[in-house]
């Protein structure tokens, strides 16, 4: 396998800040080395460029029915996600992209839907990002990536972020433990699956995962993965841009992607966001994250 690493330090679509820099602690932490030492080659496509938000308004490109701070920005951003994506699939590599907020997650998995008919999505994090702008209580689009590439978060009558290609019955949410009312409301009334951090309770993360990803590549001709490092419990990864207690703990984070790692041969992409070097703790969960990338891609301990 062939890893294009992109970097987008993005933090438009989030109120706390600091995951623009997550990007180089997940390199700094080594992330080349830990790909390397399997076996996978690894290009590093350098960054997206991002504007900086204190030379924006957040409500520059208001709109009536709701609210999303920095919409024209991350809209031309995720278009050059978007892009890169698309090229480094086209180019027979697997694109590793790194946050960054997750509203980046807008373009790379319309990136990795270009060149297929079908591209199923496992979504590993605390929270649904299944917001829309009419209502959400913030207007973080971080918190309305997955309710846009499915079509639901039409950004003044502008449904940029939707994906076609990505179609709900092939959608698992899994980890949830922290959702607003209304973002709910709008789950239980989608076809998406939901695991939440119950079911992992009750059932346990082999369970789960191999379930969501038999729902993800189930007719499906590619497999987006995204995954946001506050699915962890925060005593393993301490420095995100959200972080929610109840999480996974770190052997579960891993068996979870060992079990992606079994479905490497349908991966079109893999993202990793919302790593916030401010918060942390001596790097740990920048080296977490890449720990997590060696184990999606195939390193096992025998």
């Amino acid at each position: 396998m062939d890893v294009r690493v992109l970097g987008v330090p993005m933090d438009l679509g989030a109120d706390r800040r600091g995951v623009d820099m997550g990007p180089s602690a997940i390199r700094y932490a080594g992330l080349a080395d830990q790909l390397e030492a399997i076996g996978t080659s690894c290009t590093d496509g350098g960054d997206i460029s991002v504007p900086r938000p204190e030379e924006r308004d957040p409500d520059a490109a208001g709109f009536d029915g709701g609210r999303a701070k920095f919409h024209r920005e991350t809209r031309e951003v995720c278009t050059d996600v978007r892009d890169a994506v698309s090229r480094a699939v086209d180019s027979g590599e697997t694109p590793l992209v790194l946050g960054g907020d997750h509203s980046i997650a807008i373009g790379s998995v319309a990136g990795a839907a270009a060149s297929e008919e079908s591209l199923g999505v496992v979504w590993f994090d605390a929270h649904g990002d299944f917001n829309t702008p009419a209502t959400t209580p913030s207007g973080n689009i971080h918190g309305m990536a997955l309710s846009a590439v499915l079509g639901h978060a039409a950004f003044g009558g502008e449904g940029w972020g939707h994906v076609p290609a990505v179609r709900e019955e092939n959608v698992a949410l899994v980890g949830l433990r922290d959702v607003d009312d209304k973002e709910r409301e709008l789950l239980r009334e989608s076809d998406v699956a939901v695991y939440t951090m119950s079911d992992i309770d009750a059932r346990g993360v082999p369970a789960v995962t191999e379930e969501a990803l038999g729902r993800a590549t189930e007719g499906t001709d590619g497999l987006h993965v995204s995954l946001d490092l506050d699915w962890l419990d925060p005593t393993e990864a301490p420095g995100v841009g959200t972080p929610v207690r109840g999480g996974v703990s770190y052997r579960e984070a891993h068996s979870a992607m060992e079990a992606v790692a079994d479905h490497r041969d349908r991966l079109c992409s893999l993202d990793l966001v919302e790593v916030n070097p401010i918060l942390d703790d001596h790097n740990q969960t920048a080296e977490l994250a890449c720990e997590l990338a060696a184990s999606a891609f195939g390193k096992r301990v025998l």
